[in-house]
């Protein structure tokens, strides 16, 4: 449980990245985020290689899988071993934007231009099981392996960061897509055991760094909460009040809320009014029901609601600069609020 607040430099309406960015370009897409987040997100480029899709980027270097030229996966389970020793290759092509990122975040950290924390993210053990079983994996093998894959990957991640970026505090999310579907029927794993599955994926964050869950599109909330993040990736849906006592139990406690107020699919909004208006109205609902509204902004970090892969570069740099305006009203309410206050 979490016991006291994260520090402003990553919370207080500070934008963020969620998912996939457009960027063929390497060297653009790491240069779009160190200027358009507050909170800079380590590029994920799967329209430039779908080696950097999510689960093709997982399963790089596991013994008995082999990740084909277009994201395509092939086991052999004859060789696959959940305890084999997981092989992080940073040179391989599905890291070149986080190798891209790191090496432009650190020219900007001694030009001056970048200071302060860093987030990325990686696909969790609920997710990345599913997609090895759907590859053929026996069930048990499959979560196994996933388990293992995704806590040495994190590691491994960590410390690559940590050597370019020694000053920088680490936020790192766990991508839980299939996570939506907990609450379904025929879904292969009983809540309980995929509860578990990410609270250990989160654990091994909190090693060395800050831990955050996104299940991209709305999923059970007091699920997300019991494998214990420290941030929360939220989207802006009335249907998140019926969870409000969950939340203000979660921000009591110090958690943070990631606000995915710029919906992703369909078309796109072209103003911040709209995002604003509807969280305001979300958060109104929320303190109804008992939230602290001072609270709900100083623990906020603001983002779209999903990735952006299947967008262009244009349509990304509306996106944050929308997310960036939110973020800025937010900010600016939380300093009126502690004025008021006489703080």
């Amino acid at each position: 449980m979490i016991t006291t607040s994260l520090p402003s430099s990553i919370s207080n309406g500070i934008s963020t990245g969620i998912g996939g960015l457009p960027h063929r370009d390497a060297d653009e897409a790491a240069e779009f985020a160190l200027q358009h987040m507050g909170l800079p997100a380590v590029p994920s480029l799967p329209r430039r290689s779908p080696a950097e899709g999510a689960i093709a980027q997982a399963l790089v270097g596991l013994e008995g899988i082999t990740v084909g030229q277009y994201g395509s996966i092939a086991v052999d389970p004859r060789k696959i071993d959940a305890l084999a020793p997981v092989v992080t290759d940073l040179s391989h092509d599905a890291f070149t934007g986080l190798r891209t990122f790191l090496a432009h975040a650190s020219v900007a950290r001694a030009e001056s231009r970048f200071s302060g924390p860093v987030k990325w993210q990686f696909v969790g053990p609920v997710t990345l099981g599913m997609a090895l079983v759907r590859a053929g994996v026996p069930m048990s093998e499959a979560f196994e392996t996933a388990v293992r894959s995704v806590r040495d990957r994190l590691q491994h991640l960590m410390d690559a960061v940590a050597l370019v970026l020694p000053d920088s505090r680490q936020v790192v999310f766990i991508e839980e897509p299939a996570m939506a579907q907990l609450m379904q029927p025929g879904f292969p794993l009983a809540p309980d055991t995929a509860i578990d599955l990410v609270s250990g994926a989160l654990a091994a964050v909190e090693t060395s760094a800050v831990s955050g869950l996104h299940v991209c599109g709305f999923a059970d909330i007091p699920s997300q909460l019991a494998a214990g993040p420290a941030i929360l990736s939220v989207p802006v849906r009335p249907e998140v009040a019926e969870s409000a006592g969950y939340l203000v139990r979660f921000l009591e406690n110090g958690g943070v809320i990631s606000w995915g107020v710029v919906p992703t699919s369909g078309p796109i909004t072209t103003s911040a009014e709209r995002p604003w208006r509807h969280l305001s109205a979300l958060w109104c609902e929320l303190v109804q029901r008992g939230a602290d509204p001072s609270m709900l902004r100083r623990q906020a970090i603001i983002t779209p609601e999903c990735g952006l892969a299947s967008h262009t570069p244009a349509v990304a740099s509306r996106v944050y600069a929308i997310v960036d305006e939110v973020g800025r009203r937010v900010r600016d309410q939380a300093i009126a609020s502690r004025w008021v206050l006489g703080a």
